[in-house]
């Protein structure tokens, strides 16, 4: 009988393990639109993009991380863990060594296929808009096990933060036609970007269509036929603003309406990701202290 009663007994215990093993795996589609399986919470992660590495974060996870792309600079107490090449191109090798349960990369990277092949699991994620950022900050939690709950409280902050943002803005600094540039070449923010999504909930307009695409290559004289009320721009872009045909004569211009953000600034303003509140407080103080601001050469 009490042998019999032992076979129970770790029969039981073998059924509450494989349960709780069951409960644990999860199987989610990620934006190759491949089914991903992952059996159980992953406790070394290696991120590839600074908005998934700060999702991470964000999720209360940061601890997990053992690695990261070299442009991931949130929050500070990432600072000392190995950088392992860039977004588009990590090093695999260093990847590899770090032994992690779970790689979260960009879609457009590099990689995915091998580190697949190597037995490592990989979950590619390019949020694009706001509702991606809430789409991925839901699958991130559910890869690592935290409640959706949770990533949706996160969400809800971020987005209530949003609108508080918008709702600083004083009147008279609502429809203002802003240029947003991303980077030199030059490349734009259009209305079908996240940054063009936060414009537009800020009150803003942008001169650059949706039809355009999220980021398109501007020709420099688009702008200047376009005349924005107001330039958003990086420190390290508006250094040759002025060389282009045209721009010095812009309004904007010459009233320095324009905005440029410190480094770490344009970091938060281009990553979809936990920190788009931020980059909303950011858009609405520029949108408000360049309505106050009175032109140059102007009582």
């Amino acid at each position: 009988m009490h042998s019999c009663i032992s076979a129970i007994r770790r029969f039981a215990l073998v059924a509450l393990l494989w349960g709780s093993a069951i409960a644990q795996a999860v199987v989610l589609r990620d934006d190759r639109q491949v089914e991903v399986n992952i059996t159980k919470p992953p406790q070394r992660i290696v991120s590839l993009l600074p908005s998934l590495t700060e999702t991470v974060c964000a999720l209360g996870q940061c601890q997990k991380l053992v690695g990261v792309d070299r442009y991931s600079n949130w929050p500070e107490s990432i600072a000392k863990l190995p950088r392992m090449g860039g977004g588009i191109d990590p090093n695999i090798e260093s990847v590899v060594a770090a032994k992690p349960d779970l790689v979260l990369m960009a879609t457009s990277a590099r990689g995915a296929e091998r580190f697949t092949a190597l037995g490592i699991t990989v979950l590619s994620l390019e949020p694009r808009s706001h509702a991606d950022v809430q789409r991925v900050m839901r699958i991130v939690a559910q890869a690592l096990d935290v409640p959706v709950v949770e990533s949706d409280r996160v969400w809800r902050h971020i987005d209530a933060a949003v609108n508080a943002a918008a709702q600083s803005i004083p009147a008279q600094a609502k429809g203002q036609r802003v240029y947003f540039e991303v980077s030199r070449a030059p490349y734009g923010a259009s209305e079908s970007s996240f940054i063009g999504e936060t414009l537009q909930r800020l009150g803003a307009r942008n001169i650059l269509p949706a039809s355009l695409g999220p980021f398109p290559k501007i020709n420099p004289e688009f702008v200047v036929r376009a005349q924005p009320d107001l330039i958003m721009v990086g420190d390290s872009n508006f250094a040759d603003m002025t060389t282009r045909p045209g721009w010095q004569n812009m309004r904007a211009m010459r009233t320095q309406r324009v905005c440029h953000f410190k480094s770490e600034e344009s970091d938060v303003l281009v990553r979809a990701g936990p920190r788009m509140a931020e980059a909303a407080r950011l858009m609405a103080k520029c949108l408000t202290d360049k309505t106050n601001d009175k032109p140059k050469g102007q009582p």
